[in-house]
């Protein structure tokens, strides 16, 4: 019995074993390279905001925050540590990323002098508080 094939448009009939160099994709599919990004969360919880950011596998000396005017940017680092024994080790394929992470998110509207940090379990966790709007200064008028 025949079944549904995806048409392609581009099908060349002297290569009858192309779909086999696609196999892969087929199976896993597409492979995208990885964006030196990291996942957030950002919650409303009234009078603040909490942003939560996935950084799993770094340590708290790893994580960078700083401040510059209206922008907050997180940033997390992980160097590789290469030893003898890796080569003598029996690993077939390792996935470990190294390299550098970085986020920068406009705090404006933020008392950026209240802004607290904990890191646990792979989760940052920045508490934001709002900035009070400013209320016009009352102000009285003479009558001329």
């Amino acid at each position: 019995m025949y079944e549904p094939t995806v048409y392609r448009k581009n099908h060349n009939l002297y290569r009858p074993f192309a779909d086999f160099e696609d196999l892969d994709k087929l199976f896993f599919g597409e492979r995208r390279p990885m964006a030196p990004m990291f996942r957030t969360d950002i919650r409303d919880n009234g009078d603040n905001y909490l942003l939560e950011a996935d950084l799993p596998g770094f340590k708290k000396e790893d994580i960078k925050l700083d401040l510059d005017g209206d922008y907050l940017t997180i940033s997390a680092q992980r160097s590789s540590e290469s030893e003898d024994k890796d080569e003598k080790s029996k690993y077939v394929r390792k996935e470990r990323f190294f390299g550098s992470f970085t986020r920068s998110f406009d705090v404006s509207g933020i008392n950026t002098d209240a802004i607290t940090a904990k890191f646990e379990d792979g989760v940052l966790k920045l508490t934001m508080p709002k900035a009070e709007p400013d209320k016009p200064a009352v102000k009285r008028l003479s009558i001329d």
